[in-house]
């Protein structure tokens, strides 16, 4: 398995499909890790789509997301499951940011956060404009994840 990207490290390049909902409209398209370079990005691995941390995790980070904007970030959730059950968790909970598609566990195990026969660990990179990891939190269970106020924190440290 590949090892995590160091703190300082440039993070490792990806093509995941992905979409995002746009009032009642699922826009599908391909997300690549270099197209959002130039500001913050804010990683979020999660295990799975409407389960009951994951669903409160990213309902979290969809209330805050003004604040993640106001801080110059993105945010994308990655998970193993495909479009489809993507945009229907999107849509129940009415998420507002990219949901990637990473389900052959590629970009897991690129950031050496992939669990073999499990999955992967709930985890969480910020990346500065450059595209390099500034901090990261790998959860060793996933029963908890890390809240918007840490995420704000260290956003702003990178200003």
């Amino acid at each position: 398995m590949a090892k995590q990207p160091e703190i300082g490290s440039p993070a490792p390049e990806f093509t995941l499909p992905g979409l995002v909902l746009d009032g009642d409209v699922a826009e599908r398209r391909d997300y690549r890790l270099g197209e959002a370079k130039g500001g913050p990005l804010v990683l979020v691995f999660y295990p799975g789509d409407d389960t009951a941390v994951c669903t409160k995790q990213l309902c979290s980070y969809t209330s805050d997301l003004d604040r993640f904007k106001g801080l110059g970030a993105t945010v994308w959730g990655i998970s193993p499951q495909g479009l489809d059950s993507h945009e229907a968790f999107a849509r129940k909970y009415r998420l507002a940011f990219p949901l990637l598609a990473d389900t052959g566990r590629t970009v897991a195990t690129a950031f050496g956060i992939a669990v073999p026969g499990l999955g992967l660990r709930r985890s969480v990179f910020i990346l500065d404009g450059d595209g390099s990891v500034r901090w990261k939190h790998v959860a060793l269970m996933g029963l908890t994840f890390q809240h918007s106020d840490t995420l704000a924190e260290q956003l702003a440290a990178l200003g």
